[in-house]
């Protein structure tokens, strides 16, 4: 029989905060497709490919982290868990937390958190709570509702999201052989871009698990060599109206879009920026525009669906080959974040799919015929 996925816990249990004895919990989220996409290949003249997170459990890459995150709550003796999020982190927290047998609040900002994601939390069972205002402050409440409260905090915040989510740079590596020469992603609240540095690192480097992993038996445990010869420059891309680390300030309105990197204050800020400069990458800014335009190019080019929030690595990348500042010849890896159908309006009413008068893609009515359907079709 072939291997089963046994989600990212298991498989990576040497290089995770957990013992034999942990009780995980999991959803198989993990183990997503390493796609290669021919049109942005040619495009830059190198090999170019989309890690497709979309295909995790509840549809985005928040799953690697949370399966991590809910685990640690069952081992702290959690009853409750509290999170603040765009979309996405409600969908796997209330999804993981169902499969704990956890209560879960979510605090999301009214008004700023698409459908396909509300409906996911509240189909979970979450306890669903709007705030007047942003993400920043619905974390800012969710921190003090777990300083004050008996719920425990699944934010990014917490650092055993960002031990499941650096699994994703395991994956990478495990599956081409080695760290790509680029990664570029999304940067929204920055705790994937500081994940993924600490993945590269550990595997790019002999490790052992830390003494204080919780397991005495790790303590002499053997030192496992290193896997990847190098790590890759890192390229970070936030939203031109939710740019905060490329402008230097918090913002305090952040309007986009993308609304799963709709965030003026990330809470891995400083993380983010040593990810960066560790790595000899760059954090910059793309307009609604242009991820919109990638948002396009993956589905009508690459055949991949993505929320635009995900499409912002792949602007990036077209924006910087545009300006002459992609070399040819590399290797390329984009992490595309979330399913389209986390946000699917953007599939229709794309400005590159409106006609004259303004309206989105629209299908094309004709008779019940034969003759008049190949017509339709050019045929």
């Amino acid at each position: 029989m072939a291997h089963q996925w046994r989600g990212v816990i298991r498989e990576y249990a040497e290089r995770l905060p957990v013992t034999e004895s942990t009780e995980v919990i999991t959803l198989g989220e993990g183990g997503t497709p390493l796609v290669h996409a021919p049109a942005l290949s040619a495009l830059v003249d190198g090999t170019v490919y989309l890690k497709v997170e979309g295909m995790n459990p509840t549809g985005s890459f928040k799953d690697r982290g949370m399966t991590m995150a809910i685990t640690s709550a069952v081992a702290e003796g959690a009853k409750a868990v509290v999170c603040a999020s765009t979309g996405n982190t409600s969908a796997s927290a209330a999804a993981y937390a169902t499969q704990a047998g956890l209560t879960c609040a979510v605090l999301v900002p009214a008004g700023k958190i698409s459908m396909g994601k509300l409906s996911q939390a509240v189909a979970h069972g979450a306890e669903l709570i709007q705030i007047d205002g942003n993400f920043d402050g619905c974390l800012d409440i969710a921190r003090k509702l777990a300083e004050n409260y008996p719920v425990f905090l699944v934010n990014s915040v917490n650092p055993s999201r960002i031990e499941g989510q650096k699994t994703a740079a395991f994956e990478v590596v495990d599956a081409l052989g080695d760290a790509p020469d680029y990664h570029l992603l999304p940067v929204g609240n920055a705790g994937n871009i500081t994940a993924y540095w600490k993945g590269y690192q550990e595997y790019a480097q002999p490790w052992k698990k830390p003494a204080n992993s919780g397991n005495p038996a790790h303590d002499d445990a053997v030192e496992l060599p290193a896997v990847a010869t190098k790590t890759p420059i890192l390229w970070g891309f936030q939203a031109a109206g939710a740019a905060p680390i490329v402008a230097g300030h918090p913002i305090t309105e952040p309007e986009t879009v993308a609304t799963a990197i709709r965030i003026g204050n990330p809470a891995s800020w400083e993380k983010a920026e040593a990810a960066r400069d560790e790595s000899g990458g760059v954090i910059e800014a793309v307009t609604d525009e242009e991820i919109l335009a990638a948002h396009r190019w993956l589905s009508s080019k690459e055949g991949v669906f993505v929320e635009p929030a995900s499409a912002s690595g792949v602007a990036g990348l077209i924006k910087k080959h545009s300006a002459g500042a992609a070399p040819a010849g590399k290797t390329w890896v984009i992490t595309v974040t979330g399913h389209g159908l986390k946000d699917p309006d953007w599939a229709i009413n794309n400005p590159a799919l409106q006609n004259e008068n303004g309206e989105g893609a629209q299908p094309t009515q004709v008779p019940q015929d034969v003759e008049t359907v190949a017509r339709a079709l050019g045929l």
